[in-house]
C-alpha cells in the first residue's frame, strides 16, 4: 500500500494513542498460566498481539475479545495455570512478533511437551542465541537454525533449575524469557543487566503474587509454590505510539495536539526527556496510576529544537523510538549524536541502515558511524518516494517527515503500521487541517 502525504497548514486535535503493545502481550501470556479468569481491558488488537493470542489458544487457553464502549477491545482471558498448558497440535506461529516468540520460548522451556515456534521472513532472521544459551544454563532443550542462532525454534521441554544470568544486553524480551523460565525452575534465578530495561513484566508478576524481589540492581526470582493469581487490568495508551505525534507537533509551524492516557513508564518514555532537552514544547498533566503505571495526557505544540547527545541509559529508555528521534534531530539547530543504538540493527530490519537511507532520501544530513547516529540538521525535508521496508517503525516515521516536507511524500509499504498502530493513517488525516 502506498500512501502520499503533503504538509498541512496546521496539526490540531486530540488523539488517544493505542494500548501499549508491550503490556497487552505480557498481560495475555502471563494471565494465561495463571489461574482462572482475568478482564484485560483496552487490549491491543493488532497483528503483534494477536499473533500471542493465537499461540496461546493453541496451547489450550481459552480468551474472547470484545468491543468496549470506547470503541476498543478487552480480552477475557482464562488462565489454566502452568501444568494446564497443553502441547499444541501444529507449529507455533510468532508472526513478525519478537516478544511473542521470546517470552513463549522461555514459558514453554519448561513445560513437558514438544514445541516448535516459527515465524515471519523477518523474524526467522532475528537472533536468538540471546535466550537460547541462557535456556541452557537452565537444563533447557532448546535448538535453531544456523547453530541455533535463528528460529524456528524446537523446544522439548523439561526440568530446568535456577541460575545466575548477568545479559550482556540490556533486554526486556530476554529478561522475560528467563523471568518465564525462573518461575518453573528449582531453585531462585538472579537476572542481571547492563542498564534497566522496561519493567512491565516485573510489575505484572509482584501483582500477581511471584516472589520476585530486586537486590543491588539485578531481580531475584524464587520458583512459583502456587499458580499466579489472575490479573485484570486496563492497558494504558503507548508511548511508542505517543511519540509519532510528539515530534510532528515539535516540528510542524502550526501544530497544536492533545494525546489522552499515554503510559509513562520511565523505563519507557525516554524521549519525553529528550525532547524537552531540545527545547520542545510538551506539557505533561493529569497523572495518575493506570493498572499499576503511570499514565498522563500530553500537549504538543510547534517549537524550535535543538541538536543533543544521547547514549547509554537513555538510549535504552528510548530505543524503539529513535526512529522518529531522528527525524526531530534532522530538523533541529546543530548536531545530534544518538550513541549506543546497535541493537536497532536487530529489530524488524537494520533501522540504522535503512533510517539512514531513507531519510537521506528528504534532505536530512545523516549518517551511521559504527553503532551511532550522526546528524546535522538542516532547515526543511524535500517531499521524496520513500519505503518502509516492512518496518512499521520506519513507516511511521517517515510520515512524520512528510507532514513537514515540502512537497508530496510516497511512502510504499504504509500497511507495515498495522503491527502496532492500526488506524495509524486515519489518525493522521483527523488531525491534519487544510493542506
Amino acid at each position: 500500500m502506498e500512501k502520499r502525504i503533503s504538509s498541512p497548514r496546521r496539526l490540531s486535535g486530540s488523539i488517544t494513542v493505542p494500548p501499549d503493545k508491550s503490556i497487552s502481550h505480557r498481560a495475555a501470556v502471563l494471565n494465561a498460566i495463571a489461574s482462572g479468569p482475568a478482564v484485560v481491558e483496552n487490549f491491543l488488537v493488532a497483528e503483534d498481539c494477536l499473533s500471542t493470542l493465537a499461540c496461546l489458544r493453541s496451547l489450550g487457553v481459552s480468551w474472547s475479545l470484545r468491543e468496549n464502549h470506547d470503541g476498543g477491545s478487552d480480552l477475557t482471558i482464562t488462565g489454566r495455570g502452568l501444568a494446564g498448558l497443553s502441547e499444541s497440535a501444529d507449529v507455533l506461529d510468532a508472526g513478525n512478533s519478537g516478544t511473542t516468540m521470546r517470552l513463549l520460548a522461555g514459558l514453554l522451556a519448561g513445560r513437558p511437551f514438544l514445541s516448535i515456534i516459527t515465524g515471519d521472513d523477518s523474524l526467522r532472521s532475528r537472533p536468538m542465541a540471546r535466550i537460547v544459551e541462557p535456556l541452557r544454563q537452565m537444563g533447557a532443550q532448546v535448538y535453531g537454525r544456523d547453530s541455533d542462532t535463528l528460529a524456528p525454534l524446537v523446544i522439548m521441554g523439561r526440568r530446568l533449575r535456577g541460575i545466575r544470568y548477568r545479559s550482556p544486553v540490556a533486554s526486556a524480551q530476554v529478561k522475560s524469557a528467563l523471568l518465564l523460565a525462573g518461575l518453573q525452575a528449582e531453585g531462585e534465578t538472579l537476572y542481571e543487566e547492563p542498564v534497566r530495561s522496561r519493567d512491565h513484566t516485573e510489575r505484572m508478576l509482584r501483582a500477581m503474587g511471584a516472589g520476585l524481589r530486586e537486590e543491588n540492581n539485578a531481580l531475584r526470582l524464587s520458583p512459583l509454590a502456587k499458580d499466579l493469581a489472575p490479573l485484570s487490568l486496563r492497558v494504558p495508551g503507548d508511548f511508542s505510539a505517543a511519540a509519532f505525534w510528539l515530534v510532528a507537533a515539535a516540528l510542524h509551524p502550526d501544530a497544536d495536539l492533545t494525546l489522552r492516557g499515554v503510559g509513562l513508564n520511565p523505563t519507557r518514555s525516554g524521549l519525553l526527556d529528550v525532547l524537552k532537552e531540545m527545547g520542545a514544547d510538551i506539557v505533561v498533566s493529569e497523572e495518575r496510576i493506570v493498572g499499576g503505571e503511570p499514565v498522563a495526557d500530553l500537549r504538543a505544540r510547534s517549537g524550535k529544537l535543538r541538536g543533543v547527545e544521547v547514549d547509554g541509559p537513555a538510549v535504552v529508555r528510548l530505543i524503539d523510538e529513535v526512529p522518529v528521534l531522528a527525524v526531530a534531530a534532522s530538523l533541529a539547530e546543530g548536531r545530534t549524536m544518538v550513541r549506543d543504538v546497535g541493537e536497532l540493527r536487530l529489530k524488524e530490519s537494520d533501522r540504522v541502515k535503512l533510517l539512514v537511507h531513507e531519510l537521506r532520501r528528504m534532505g536530512a544530513r545523516i549518517d551511521e558511524e559504527g553503532d551511532a547516529l550522526v546528524i546535522e540538521g538542516t532547515d526543511r525535508f524535500t517531499g521524496a518516494v520513500c519505503d518502509s521496508h516492512g518496518d512499521h517503525r520506519l513507516a511511521m516515521a517517515l510520515a512524520v517527515a512528510g507532514v513537514v516536507a515540502e512537497g508530496e511524500t510516497v511512502i510504499r509499504g504504509a500497511e507495515a503500521s498495522d503491527v502496532s498502530y492500526p488506524g495509524f493513517w486515519q489518525v493522521l488525516d483527523s488531525v491534519k487541517g487544510t493542506s
